[in-house]
């Protein structure tokens, strides 16, 4: 459990000294990012997973539930957002309008009072999202999404207001209204373009908060609380920030935060309150953590104000020397209540698909080969390279981009693609492909491609010679944005100074990283164009490779990549010209550098696949990850 320091009063005046003053206690239970992981079951590897889970944060729920009714206070259920979709239990009835998502079914288990919406509600389209949101069993609540067309109708809540009852305050005593918003990033509109273009308009969150506190103050509200489907970053309010936390924090009229979207923990490990205005609590992602915020108000003429509040972090599980161990059961009631879906889950992840030669994992994705990639970057181009021949550019060279999904950071040491040799079911292609994503096709030039990948290579850290240990990967970067573009071949220099920012902004005007860019043997022409298949999210924005903003597309037939996956490897379509060409990049070697490689202890089974003496550097961390000593 990790404890934050006693916050004092937010978002409201102090007691009236002739009013008798009442204490009471609300406490708010919070869950995040839950991404539909609802049972302690890992599907890609078909084994139980003591980490992850709603139903082990239902124990927690339970447990903090009786200790406030002990103490005659009250509480509020709240998600924050990204529950909709995240894993196979999500996905195995996602397209069957009759039948409700788990997570619906979770959230009537555990007694929800509300939700809130994050960017990941919409993966899979407005209709579907209705149908969820209509089969509730709590209100759901956004306020900075709205719909700008006739037809268009979202079944949530602007914010709402909750009326409870203190047990112990006198008969007369008023309700305790507690007021709800929601809001999440702008961002949205662009990562789901497909779905959302034209059809709703997301506002910044920090001005619509704003708007929301001053409403549901106007309205009343003793209390106001923030389901904030963003993460930490700049103190200061800019538009369209897609991590606002910190300055909503700050917003006059707020008593207490929900955060998310970042899959981080708050309050962080040393109780600091990271430069935030009103309790914060962020429960990391999959169920890992409840965040806990325990209100302490007071009766007065005003009606009930909050005095001071602590915020806490409950986890499920703790790690020792002996790995991953729960800290609490699954809930039964839970386990009982999704034990259909889980059932029919897991039959359809079983389903054979094929054989594979050898083993594929993404342990070493980000230094070295990564054959689940090779095998995606494969399965994209078999699929487009149909309508690339139909088409009026049946003359350029066709390409493939790719990047990791499964690559531990925030997720965890556990968080790695890692599929055996021989036969394989549908649980393994996921595994190789976890994303909902439909395949594209863009053209562009060599000087696109060149910033594509440099923008790419920005995830390193930048290495000098008298920083021994220091780490390769840059833990600030999304790993999900390492594009390896296959049919090319090139180095990436991680000495260099990266020449774009993570928002995509030039930040410098050196060479760059990446060098000796080739195509077909040859130096890349700048003005050479090329197709290059890859994800509907890429397209759509996401990951702000701004250089491939105005680039034209090719029309494609609707397809999901963990489809194109699945034919490629049943062998219903031929095996594409990439699978005859080396892995496209590696690190530039003979820097005089040393960096420290993070991946997962799965990785001992393919220490082989090393060099020796980095093979032999591997060593244990207390996080759970391997640490690997690369010399460069």
């Amino acid at each position: 459990m990790m404890t934050g320091s006693d916050q004092g009063p937010t978002g409201t005046n102090g007691a009236d000294e002739d009013v008798t003053e009442v204490p009471a206690r609300l406490r708010l239970l919070a869950t995040s990012d839950v991404h539909s992981h609802l049972l302690g079951h890992d599907y890609y590897a078909d084994t139980p997973h003591p980490g992850i889970g709603l139903s082990r944060t239902g124990s927690l729920i339970a447990q903090a539930r009786a200790e406030v009714a002990a103490e005659g206070g009250i509480d509020l259920l709240v998600d924050n957002g990204d529950w909709l979709q995240g894993s196979p239990l999500a996905e195995t009835d996602a397209a069957n309008p009759d039948a409700p998502p788990p997570a619906i079914h979770a959230f009537d288990i555990l007694r929800y009072d509300a939700v809130g919406l994050g960017n990941h509600e919409f993966n899979f389209g407005l209709d579907t999202l209705n149908r969820a949101l209509r089969a509730l069993p709590c209100p759901a609540i956004c306020s900075n999404v709205h719909p700008c067309a006739p037809d268009v109708a979202l079944h949530v809540e602007q914010h709402l207001i909750l009326s409870r009852r203190i047990p112990g305050a006198a008969a007369d005593a008023p309700e305790v209204r507690v007021g709800l918003f929601s809001v999440l990033p702008p961002q949205t509109l662009l990562w789901d373009a497909d779905h959302l273009a034209g059809r709703v308009r997301i506002d910044d969150m920090v001005d619509s908060a704003r708007a929301a506190i001053a409403t549901l103050r106007s309205a009343g509200a003793d209390v106001v609380i923030a389901l904030a489907h963003t993460g930490l970053a700049a103190a200061q309010a800019a538009p369209g920030m897609e991590n606002a936390l910190r300055p909503l924090s700050h917003l006059p009229g707020l008593d207490a935060a929900v955060g998310g979207h970042t899959h981080l923990l708050l309050p962080s490990a040393n109780g600091s309150e990271d430069g935030l205005g009103v309790p914060v609590v962020m429960p990391g992602s999959s169920g890992s953590h409840l965040g806990v915020v325990d209100l302490f108000l007071e009766q007065t003429a005003d009606g009930w104000q909050v005095q001071h509040a602590t915020c806490d972090l409950r986890a499920v599980s703790t790690r020792s020397s002996k790995g991953l161990q729960p800290l609490v059961p699954e809930a039964p009631e839970m386990v009982a209540g999704l034990a259909t879906a889980h059932t029919r889950t897991r039959a359809d992840m079983a389903t054979p698909v094929g054989t594979l030669s050898k083993p594929h994992h993404s342990y070493f994705t980000f230094f070295g080969e990564d054959r689940a990639l090779a095998l995606t970057a494969q399965a994209q181009a078999a699929a487009v390279r149909p309508f690339l021949e139909a088409s009026p550019h049946a003359e350029l060279p066709l390409l493939s981009a790719v990047a990791p999904a499964k690559f531990g950071g925030r997720a965890g040491p556990l968080n790695y693609t890692h599929v055996p040799a021989g036969k394989v079911s549908r649980r393994h292609v996921a595994d190789i492909y976890i994303y909902p994503n439909e395949l594209r096709c863009v053209i562009v030039s060599g000087a696109q491609l060149t910033d594509w990948l440099e923008m790419s290579a920005g995830l390193f850290n930048q290495l000098t010679p008298d920083m021994p240990g220091a780490l390769l990967a840059n833990p600030d970067r999304a790993g999900h944005n390492f594009d390896v573009i296959f049919g090319l071949e090139y180095e990436i220099d991680p000495t260099a100074p990266t020449r774009f920012d993570a928002d995509g902004r030039p930040v410098s005007d050196a060479p760059g990283r990446v060098r000796d860019l080739r195509w077909n043997g040859a130096p890349l022409r700048q003005d050479q164009l090329f197709a290059v298949a890859y994800n509907s999210y890429r397209s759509s924005g996401g990951g702000n490779f701004r250089m491939l903003e105005d680039a034209p597309t090719l029309q494609l037939a609707p397809m999901m990549i963990r489809d194109a996956v699945t034919a490629y490897v049943t062998g219903a379509v031929q095996k594409d010209p990439l699978a005859t060409l080396s892995y496209p990049w590696q690190l530039r070697p003979d820097l005089g550098v040393q960096a420290v490689a993070i991946t997962g202890p799965g990785a001992r089974s393919f220490l082989y696949e090393l060099p020796d003496h980095v093979a032999a550097s591997a060593t244990a961390m207390e996080s759970g990850f391997l640490s690997l000593t690369l010399d460069l």
